[in-house]
C-alpha cells in the first residue's frame, strides 16, 4: 500500500488516507507526500473537501510561542524538475497572537524570486472562500509586525520577480491528516489548477 494507491481509489477514501499517513513515522510520511504528481494532488484536494475544517493551530500548534517558526515541507505541481518542486512554507504566530499567522516560502528560488511573504487567516465569513478551504494563505497581505529571527526581510509581493509568482495570489488549504494539508492556488479569484501538499515537521522550529 502507498499514498498513491489510496488516492487512485475511485473515489479516494480520505479516512483511509489520513489513517495511513498518521500511522507512518515522520520521515516516511514526508517521503510519501513527495510522491504525488499533479493529477494525484488534484484528486487529493477534491477528496479533502469532506475533511474536518482546518484551524490555524494545524499550522502552528497552540503550544508554540510567538515568533516561533514551524516548518511545513511542500511539493508543488509547477512544471519544474522534481528537485525544484520542493519548498517549505514557514509559519509563526505574531506578537500579540490573534487570529492570523505570518509566513513565507523557503524555496530554491528565494534568492532570485523572493520570499513570498503572506498572512494566513481563517476563511470564515467569506462563503465562496469557505468552500475552497477553511484557511487561506493570503499573499495580498504581508506581515505588519516583527517576524522570527533568521527570516528574510519582509518585502511586498509587488517587488521584483515575485510579482509574477505571489502577487495577487491566495492558496486555499484543506486537511488531509494530522500533519498533512493540501492547497490549491488562485490568482485573484481564478483557480490556477496548481496544487501543493504540505507536511508539518514534528518538533522542528527555528
Amino acid at each position: 500500500m502507498s499514498l498513491r494507491d489510496l488516492i487512485r481509489d475511485d473515489p479516494p477514501d480520505l479516512t483511509a488516507v489520513a489513517a495511513y499517513l498518521d500511522g507512518l513515522s515522520p520521515p516516511e510520511r514526508l517521503a510519501e507526500t513527495r510522491t504525488l504528481d499533479r493529477d494525484e494532488q488534484r484528486r487529493l484536494y477534491h477528496a479533502a473537501e469532506s475533511a474536518a475544517p482546518l484551524t490555524l493551530d494545524d499550522f502552528v500548534p497552540a503550544s508554540a510561542g510567538e515568533r516561533v517558526a514551524v516548518h511545513h515541507h511542500g511539493r508543488n505541481t509547477l512544471p519544474l524538475p522534481a528537485s525544484l518542486k520542493l519548498f517549505e512554507k514557514r509559519f509563526a504566530r505574531p506578537d500579540g497572537g490573534g487570529d492570523r499567522l505570518f509566513g513565507y516560502n523557503q524555496s530554491p528560488f528565494l534568492g532570485t524570486v523572493g520570499p513570498g511573504f503572506f498572512v494566513a487567516v481563517p476563511t470564515a465569513g467569506h462563503p465562496e472562500w469557505e468552500a475552497r478551504g477553511a484557511v487561506v494563505v493570503d499573499y495580498f497581505q504581508i506581515p505588519d509586525g516583527p517576524v522570527p529571527q533568521g527570516w528574510p526581510a519582509v518585502v511586498p509581493n509587488t517587488k521584483g520577480l515575485q510579482r509574477f509568482v505571489y502577487h495577487q495570489t491566495r492558496d486555499f488549504m484543506r486537511r488531509v491528516s494530522a500533519h498533512v494539508t493540501i492547497g490549491a492556488a488562485y490568482k485573484v479569484e481564478k483557480a490556477l489548477d496548481h496544487y501543493f501538499v504540505l507536511c508539518r515537521s514534528e518538533g522542528e522550529a527555528a
